[in-house]
């Protein structure tokens, strides 16, 4: 079952609570630092970002009551169990496996390391780029309330976050470095939670009734939903539940499942209230950005977007850190300060160089929403569920009966369908947008 070691260098060994020792692989960024807590935030961090402004429109609209709801909740008991299943894989082997596509090496072997690896970086990246754009779209939002001319296109605004995204990139050198930056995020995200919730609500108590029925043909009805589907999935997942694992204290699996607990229980409320609030308060004309919708008072709705902008800013840092941390052991590793000459030029060359990139498929491609429901199909699907009820069923089977082998089986199959209709679903809506899509839109 073991597969070849990727990780060239000398290991560094733990000792964990038994005295037992565990071969953690080498890395240029911090191993079992972080308490339990900080773990929950930066997973909470990803799931209230500003994307919780987008779900009222991108879950909500196309799903409707009953199935919005039911939509969510069943997605957070699902995600939770699969998150659960890959947490219980970090140690095995005798080796920590701080990076999926070790986790996946070490069970199957060279080729899944490298289509894990593949399919990881193609999610990260759409999710950075995404996170461009809307904190691109946040700053645009502050300028077409203070400017009737609209002489500024959202590409330059897109210009401008990529920018600063890349000057927070330089400071932080690996994830655990955010902690306070955590609290941070966490304070900006309730600020423009609260007042799009605030705004959301005082606009559905004057607002006459709201038209609720799910817009679309019967065809095109079909198709949506499916592609909410992975709007759903990608809600509540990070795709990089290892590398987050591996910034954990000991005992690394129980503080894991504590991390979770908190971002499934305490730390989805605030996603909740706005998706719920904001579709009742517009119904199916709700926009994919919330804050566009509501009214109130300019320098209210300034607020909320500056911090929009500012928490985007930071919680593009989290998903981007696998790419960081690779590049960082690969190629920059240098003994003393995170800050010297050395190392802080590398990451202002390499990381620059990543978010540049970033920025420029951000600009060119503002519509990014079709691309992400294809992502959420062809990667989130397969390393959250698919590859994660497989591992386990891997790993456990001599432990497992026949019915728990049967029902991880059943969640492989499931999945696989739903991952294979939802990329259906995602090609036939860039196929269908295509006809009013062009490069650089200002949207």
């Amino acid at each position: 079952m073991g597969g070849p070691d990727f990780e060239s260098g000398p290991t560094q060994v733990h000792v964990d609570e038994h005295s037992l020792s565990v071969e953690v692989p080498e890395t240029a960024h911090q191993i079992s630092q972080d308490t339990w807590l900080q773990a929950g935030f930066v997973l909470t961090s990803g799931i209230n970002s500003a994307y919780a402004l987008g779900y009222s429109g991108t879950i909500m609209v196309p799903l409707g009551w009953f199935g919005g709801i039911v939509g969510l909740l069943l997605a957070a008991g699902i995600s939770l169990y699969a998150n659960g299943l890959l947490a219980k894989l970090h140690e095995i082997g005798g080796k920590r496996h701080i990076r999926y596509r070790d986790l996946a090496g070490h069970i199957y072997g060279k080729k899944a390391y490298s289509l894990t690896w593949g399919l990881q970086y193609v999610n990260l990246f759409m999710i950075n780029t995404g996170f461009i754009i809307l904190a691109g779209q946040a700053l645009k939002a502050v300028y077409v309330l203070y400017s009737d001319d609209h002489a500024l296109k959202l590409p330059y605004f897109i210009a401008m976050a990529g920018f600063v995204c890349a000057l927070f990139a330089f400071g932080i050198p690996h994830l655990s470095a955010l902690r306070i930056w955590l609290g941070v995020s966490t304070v900006l995200s309730l600020i423009y939670i609260v007042i799009a919730c605030v705004l959301s609500f005082q606009d559905g108590i004057k607002a006459p009734a709201r038209n609720y029925s799910i817009p679309g043909t019967n065809v095109s009805k079909i198709f949506t939903t499916i592609g909410a589907a992975a709007n759903l999935v990608f809600a509540y997942n990070t795709g990089m539940l290892p590398e987050i694992q591996a910034t954990v204290k000991q005992p690394v699996v129980g503080n894991m499942m504590k991390a979770l607990y908190f971002q499934f229980t305490i730390g989805v409320i605030p996603m909740y209230a706005t998706a719920f609030i904001g579709y009742w308060a517009y119904g199916s004309t709700t926009s994919t950005y919330l804050l566009n919708s509501v009214s109130g008072p300019v320098w209210v709705k300034t607020i909320a977007n500056i911090a929009a902008f500012l928490q985007t800013v930071i919680a593009l840092h989290i998903f981007a850190s696998p790419m960081y941390e690779y590049l960082d052991t690969r190629y920059g590793r240098s003994k003393g300060s995170a800050f010297s000459f050395h190392n802080l030029s590398f990451r202002i060359a390499v990381r620059g160089g990543y978010l540049t990139v970033n920025t420029l498929v951000s600009a060119l491609l503002p519509f990014l929403g079709d691309f992400m429901s294809l992502t959420g199909a062809i990667s989130t699907f397969p390393l959250t569920f698919i590859l994660a009820n497989h591992m386990y069923l891997t790993v456990k089977k001599n432990k497992l009966t026949t019915v728990q082998k049967s029902w991880h089986w059943l969640n492989v199959f499931v999945f696989a369908c739903m991952s294979f209709a939802a990329a259906v679903a995602a090609l036939r809506l860039i196929a269908v947008d295509s006809k009013t899509y062009h490069l650089f839109a200002d949207l």
